[in-house]
């Protein structure tokens, strides 16, 4: 296995630039990617009856603790002796109350971060209910505040809009706070599914699959039920607690 290995954990919420993110540092040559590892324990815990739920728990398995093994002392069987970087996309909300945070502290965190109007409304299409643990706000100041604890720094936070708006720019701030050299590779990528996808790519990624690169950000007028607005409410000071230090 490669030595010195980089191990990068990026922190989303659903319905956000996630796997676009996961595509851009596949790209380069360096970097291996694994696809929200810890899906199957978090859908296991949770009762939650996702797409294809049955199958993600008997491939990833119920329990977070190999997977974590994993992530910190291991790579992909597609790692070569190229590697250098481990990028994990995770989402926030997975990280259930029984997983330990420990294994972050071996990890060079960041959090993509999205506005809740947009998460919800986006969220909604695919799932007719939802709380703010599971657009995964509180999960991610958790993360937030147990990184800033034990480093005494502030993890690199981006807005999924700013990298749309300039996506160089955006990923060579985020490179810089990861202390890892930018690679203009980020920028563009192939059509079409990866291995490393996970097994629900085929239901979800249709979009995904169709890019070549980040997005054209176009603002879009949510309208939210005042239920849903109440919702998406609840989740707004997470969200600014975390904005107030995003890259710039």
């Amino acid at each position: 296995m490669p030595k010195n290995i980089i191990r990068i954990a990026m922190w989303s919420g659903p319905r956000n630039i996630s796997t676009a993110m996961m595509r851009s540092w596949e790209h380069r040559q360096d970097t291996v990617v694994v696809d929200e590892p810890l899906y199957g324990p978090y859908l296991a815990i949770t009762g939650k009856k996702h797409a294809m739920y049955a199958e993600i728990i008997e491939h990833q398995g119920k329990d977070w603790r190999p997977i974590v093994k994993h992530l910190t002392q291991e790579l992909p069987e597609y790692a070569t002796q190229q590697t250098r970087i481990f990028y994990q996309k995770h989402m926030s909300h997975h990280i259930t109350n029984d997983i330990e945070l420990d294994f972050v502290d071996q990890m060079r965190n960041a959090f993509l971060l999205r506005h809740p109007n947009d998460v919800l409304a986006s969220y909604l299409r695919k799932h007719p209910r939802a709380t703010p643990e599971d657009l995964g706000f509180p999960q991610q100041v958790k993360l937030f505040k147990h990184i800033r604890e034990r480093t005494g720094k502030i993890p690199p936070i981006m807005e999924s809009k700013d990298i749309l708006l300039a996506p160089e720019a955006m990923m060579q701030k985020l490179c810089e706070a990861l202390d890892v050299p930018f690679d203009s590779a980020m920028l563009a990528w192939p059509k079409g599914y990866r291995d490393s996808d996970g097994i629900w790519a085929e239901h979800w990624y249709n979009r995904v699959i169709e890019s070549t690169g980040f997005s054209e950000y176009k603002h879009k007028e949510n309208k939210l039920s005042k239920d849903e607005q109440r919702i998406a409410d609840q989740c707004l000071p997470y969200f600014e607690e975390l904005s107030e230090h995003k890259l710039l």
